[in-house]
């Protein structure tokens, strides 16, 4: 991976102040896989499990392996703090397989895709989401020879559907199983790559842009100057500033 520069990340951060959830999963995506070009439905293409494997990685590269979690106890409402080596939990989520899958059950043959992060979108702004989800997924479905459509699949059909999907893509649904240290009592929280690395990068931002005007009133640097400079070098200016 290509690590994001400060300025292009300055100007992620900056572009997705004013965005939703989604769009910023989105900036961020790019962040990561400036490789594939500019055009959003290249990303949004892709399924669930490699958009979060591309923001784990962009998140050990730019933050290192720790992460540091909180979480409220379902139990005892205890806050609970932990933290997960990201390049150890990254490895076990495997890329998702082949995009297209296809199961066999009680008669029925279905082939479909792995949802892609654009399924899920459309999907969120529908009436019933998981029927719009499958809708969209499902590439053909037979009974007993005959074809029929997606919203006529049995639940057990659409069950196996899922389950297949999740196996596929495990990295699509990252969900945590904490035991609380207080009670004992397990909580299960997803954990939203895209939410936690957008936290972080807006801490970092503000940090940068902080320095930046500090360095810029003591020696009258342009921004574009300051953000070249590493940040070792950078915080070895801003020391030396200090003990004027």
């Amino acid at each position: 991976m290509t690590i994001t520069g400060a300025a292009d990340l300055l100007a992620a951060w900056e572009a997705g102040l004013a965005q939703e959830p989604a769009g910023r999963a989105l900036l961020l995506h790019r962040a990561a896989r400036p490789d594939l070009g500019d055009e959003p439905g290249t990303l949004l293409g892709l399924p669930v499990g490699a958009r979060e494997a591309d923001l784990f990685a962009l998140r050990r590269a730019l933050f290192g392996e720790r992460m540091q979690v909180r979480l409220e106890c379902g139990g005892c409402g205890q806050d609970m703090e932990f933290d997960l080596d990201a390049a150890q939990f990254a490895r076990t989520l495997a890329g998702p397989g082949e995009p297209l899958l296809g199961i066999a059950e009680d008669g029925w043959e279905v082939e479909f895709r792995l949802p892609a992060v654009a399924d899920l979108a459309a999907a969120a702004r529908a009436a019933d989401p998981r029927r719009a989800l499958l809708a969209r997924c499902v590439v053909t479905a037979v009974r007993d020879g005959a074809p029929v459509p997606a919203d006529a699949l049995p639940a057990a059909v659409q069950r196996r559907i899922a389950e297949a999907a999740e196996a596929a893509d495990p990295g699509a649904d990252v969900t945590l199983n904490v035991a609380c240290p207080e009670c004992g009592d397990a909580t299960r929280a997803e954990l939203d790559i895209a939410s936690y690395l957008w936290t972080e990068l807006d801490a970092w931002a503000r940090d940068v842009l902080l320095d930046v005007h500090l360095l810029a009133t003591a020696y009258g640097w342009s921004e574009p100057e300051i953000l070249a400079l590493s940040p070792l070098r950078r915080r070895y200016y801003l020391e030396l500033c200090a003990d004027v």
